[in-house]
């Protein structure tokens, strides 16, 4: 008990951000199709496990307890499998998977196959001969349902010496994946058939721990078959705090889990605390420069703030197309809220297609379903909406846009997509990344209203360092940006050019300094 609330906290509290990256690069839909595709190859059916638990991580606090009840179901089916003595050892392979998911790109299918694999050994252990005409329907059963995985079962069997001609149960299962490979899965290759590659989300690349995790496992079962005095019971429980710790520290690398945290509170809007983050931790990335700058747009601050923050260069208002499945994702919430509707979508559409296990994205279909009804697209939108009503979470959203489709008026009057109509460009044209300041411009000329987009014209000139074009436009700030009195970072980027850069604590002279040291500039 005690410890499925540890995990329970720890996703919970710790790291919400890693569900829900976890959620966005999947959309689960509950019909026959997508479970036959699933499947229908090896270790299918834990992969629909997995992704069945993780659609659930869309409700934080729901897929927190979800995975603290299968961390605790692996223990348990641990301990059945080991038997008396050594009870701490039990914890041991759960210990090393909380390690292991500290790789965002590991699936949650992973579990599920050991789980299957030690469970299927708990079942059958202990039956002698009479194991025999069992293991022969069990292998096949386990290989199919847990994958490569599967050789967690047969090795214990083995080991186990649970019958006289136990030595014929690799044979038997080695036999199984031959035959996989030649006839029944023509597409994969050998690597893919024999390893469990298919819990990884990067194609043919695989974590040491993946293979370690197995092997200890089966040792750990192995070792509980001898005698545990006393003393052991503490240097055990010690083993186990040493694993978690390295676990906890090693396992979650901080700044690769500080951009996944910015992507979570910029998707749930929380502009608050992604400032209150950046002023305590910085990560010197364009991404990270692209979450705090739009959080500081939509408190109305990037005027005022901008240069109080890590600038990362050009890039750090927007970055140029990049084909991964995480570094556009706050550009194109960026193009969204200022009203560039087209490149929200190219975005979202890129970074659904760069999804390198090739799922689809339930976060991204919304988007590409929620730009197409703003660009009046209906019959396409209701292509993303077709796909989202057969999902758990996203079903009423899909159920509401498919009836607002139908009702131009109220589609006008929604807070949201209305909005977004006023501010897009109205007809459609090509540009390039390099021009991407002009495009803030004429975003802002299209509509004055759309004070988001004055903003970022400006910083990005000064990005740029376009001074003759800063103090060009900066009667425009005056006279449309709806400020009381002009920003103090607009004041200090004039007094550096008045000054010619000599203000000692001024942050854009800092900035200017550092890029011109960058570039190699004077």
């Amino acid at each position: 008990m005690l410890f499925g609330i540890g995990v329970f906290m720890f996703w919970y509290l710790i790291y919400p951000h890693a569900l829900s990256y976890q959620e966005q690069y999947q959309l689960f839909l509950w019909t026959a199709d997508y479970f036959c595709e699933r499947i229908c190859v090896p270790g299918g059916f834990s992969e629909w496990l997995g992704e069945l638990v993780i659609q659930f991580y869309y409700v934080e606090w729901m897929g927190a307890l979800m995975l603290a009840l299968l961390f605790v179901a692996l223990q348990r089916v641990v301990w059945r499998a080991m038997g008396d003595g050594h009870y701490l050892l039990s914890f041991v392979p759960s210990v090393l998977l909380l390690w292991l998911l500290g790789d965002p790109s590991v699936l949650l299918g992973y579990v599920w196959a050991l789980l299957i694999a030690v469970g299927a050994y708990a079942l059958n252990k202990g039956r002698g001969r009479k194991s025999l005409m069992a293991d022969v329907l069990i292998v096949p059963l386990v290989y199919w349902l847990a994958g490569p995985l599967a050789w967690v079962y047969v090795l214990q069997r083995l080991l186990g010496g649970a019958w006289r001609l136990s030595w014929m149960i690799p044979f038997y299962l080695f036999s199984l994946q031959m035959v996989a490979c030649y006839w029944l899965l023509p597409q994969w290759t050998a690597e893919m058939v024999f390893q469990p590659m298919q819990f990884y989300r990067i194609p043919l690349q695989l974590s040491k721990l993946m293979w370690v995790i197995p092997f200890v496992t089966i040792l750990v079962v192995l070792f509980s078959r001898q005698k545990s005095p006393a003393w052991l019971v503490p240097v055990e429980g010690a083993m186990l705090a040493v694993l978690c710790w390295l676990g906890i520290g090693k396992g979650y690398d901080k700044d690769m889990y500080e951009l996944i945290r910015q992507d979570y509170l910029v998707r749930n809007e929380r502009w608050d605390e992604i400032v209150k983050r950046a002023q305590a931790y910085v990560v010197r990335t364009p991404f990270w420069s692209n979450c705090v700058n739009l959080a500081l747009a939509q408190q109305r601050l990037l005027a005022d703030r901008m240069f109080d923050f890590y600038q990362s260069g050009e890039d750090a208002l927007i970055l140029p197309r990049t084909r991964d499945l995480t570094s556009m994702l706050p550009s194109a919430e960026v193009f969204w809220r200022l009203g560039m509707v087209n490149s929200a979508q190219r975005y979202m559409f890129d970074t659904q297609e760069s999804i390198l296990n090739a799922r689809k994205s339930g976060r991204c279909t919304k988007r590409i379903a929620e730009c197409m009804m703003v660009n009046g697209h209906y019959q396409t939108a209701r292509k993303q909406t077709a796909l989202l009503k057969k999902s758990l979470f996203y079903r009423d959203w899909a159920n509401e846009a498919e009836a607002m489709m139908r009702d131009e008026a109220q589609m006008n009057a929604h807070p949201v997509y209305g909005k977004q109509r006023k501010l897009r460009y109205k007809e459609d044209f090509l540009y390039s990344y390099e021009e991407i300041d002009k495009m803030f411009g004429l975003l802002f000329m299209n509509n004055k209203e759309n004070r988001m987009a004055l903003d970022y014209f400006l910083a990005q000139m000064l990005l740029k360092g376009d001074m003759q074009g800063v103090m060009q436009y900066m009667p425009m700030v005056q006279q449309y940006g709806g400020y009381r009195y002009m920003p103090v970072g607009y004041q200090d980027v004039v007094k550096c050019i008045q000054q010619k850069g000599n203000v000692p604590g001024s942050p854009f002279a800092a900035y200017a300094k550092r890029m011109m040291q960058k570039g190699g500039g004077e």
